[in-house]
C-alpha cells in the first residue's frame, strides 16, 4: 500500500521551493524595512544588511530558474522598487495610526498589528506577481494568511492608504481592484460569483473605488460589481451588484429585547 503512495508522489512534479526559506526572508525584509529591532545605528550597517537580504532573495529565485542573468534581473528589479514600496507602506502605516483610535504609535502598529503586516506582505508579493514569478508570491500570501487570518491574493490591485482593522477573516480575490483610502474591517469578502476554471482569465472579483469603507462581515461578489467612491457598506451586507458613488448600503435586522422571566427556558438553543 505504501508503495502506491510513494509511486504517485514520484509521478508528481517536484517543487524545489523552500517555504521556510521564503517565510524567513519575508520576516527579515519586514524587519529591515522598518528597523523593527532598532539595530541599524549606521547607514553602512543598514546597507550591508540590504545586500545580504538581496543575496538571500537570489538564492530563493535560484530555486525557480537556472538562468543566472534572470535571477539578477529579478533581484535588481525588486530592490529598485524598494524605496517606492517603503513610501507606499509608510502611508499605509500613517493611515492606520490616524484612523484607528486604539493605535497609540507607529511602533505599536509595526510590532502588533496583523493588518499592517498583511498589507506589507501583499505589496511585496505583488511585485513578484507582476514579474510572473511562479509560486513565490503565493507562498508569501499563504504564509501571511496562516499567521494573520487575512487572505489577500498577490494579484489583487490595491491603492494607497489602505487600512485593515482587526483583519481576521478578510478575503480579497485575485482580480479585485481597490482604490485609494479604502478601509476594510474583519470578515469582509471580496470574492467571485463563480469558481469555474473556465473563468481563469476573466475579472471575477469586485472593484472598490476610492474612499470606501466596508464594515465587518460584508460580502461583495462578482467581477462586474463596482462600489462607487465615497460609499459606506455596512456590516453583514451581501452585494452582487454595483452601487453608485456616495451610497450608504446597510443590512437591517430586527432585534427584540424582552424580560428574561418571560422565557424560563432557552429559545431553540442547541450546542
Amino acid at each position: 500500500m505504501s508503495y502506491t503512495i510513494y509511486s504517485r508522489n514520484q509521478e508528481r512534479a517536484k517543487s524545489p521551493i523552500n517555504k521556510i526559506q521564503i517565510e524567513n526572508w519575508v520576516d527579515e525584509l519586514f524587519n529591515w524595512l522598518f528597523d523593527i529591532n532598532q539595530e541599524y545605528n549606521s547607514y553602512r550597517f543598514f546597507q550591508n544588511r540590504e545586500k545580504l537580504i538581496q543575496l538571500k532573495l537570489q538564492d530563493i529565485l535560484a530555486k525557480i530558474t537556472d538562468d543566472t542573468n534572470q535571477i539578477v534581473v529579478y533581484s535588481n528589479y525588486f530592490f529598485d522598487q524598494i524605496e517606492s514600496l517603503h513610501y507606499v507602506l509608510s502611508n499605509d502605516l500613517e493611515t492606520i495610526v490616524n484612523f484607528d483610535p486604539a493605535a497609540k504609535s507607529k511602533e505599536e502598529v509595526l510590532i502588533a498589528y496583523p493588518g499592517f503586516f498583511a498589507i506589507t506582505a501583499y505589496r511585496i508579493a505583488n511585485v513578484f506577481w507582476k514579474l510572473n514569478i511562479p509560486t513565490i508570491p503565493r507562498v508569501i500570501s499563504e504564509y501571511v494568511h496562516g499567521r494573520t487570518g487575512i487572505d489577500i491574493h498577490p494579484g489583487a490591485e490595491i491603492g494607497e492608504n489602505f487600512f485593515i482593522d482587526h483583519g481576521t477573516g478578510i478575503v480579497i480575490g485575485e482580480t479585485a481592484k481597490i482604490g485609494n483610502n479604502v478601509k476594510i474591517y474583519q470578515g469582509v469578502t471580496l470574492g467571485a460569483l463563480s469558481v469555474s476554471k473556465d473563468n481563469v482569465s476573466v475579472k471575477r472579483h469586485p472593484t472598490i473605488e476610492s474612499n470606501v469603507t466596508i464594515y465587518a462581515n460584508a460580502t461583495i461578489l462578482g467581477g462586474n460589481t463596482t462600489i462607487g467612491e465615497n460609499s459606506v457598506i455596512g456590516g453583514n451586507v451581501w452585494l452582487t451588484h454595483s452601487v453608485p458613488q456616495s451610497s450608504l448600503v446597510y443590512h437591517k435586522s430586527e432585534i427584540e429585547i424582552k424580560q428574561k422571566s418571560e422565557f424560563p427556558e432557552a429559545l431553540n438553543y442547541v450546542i
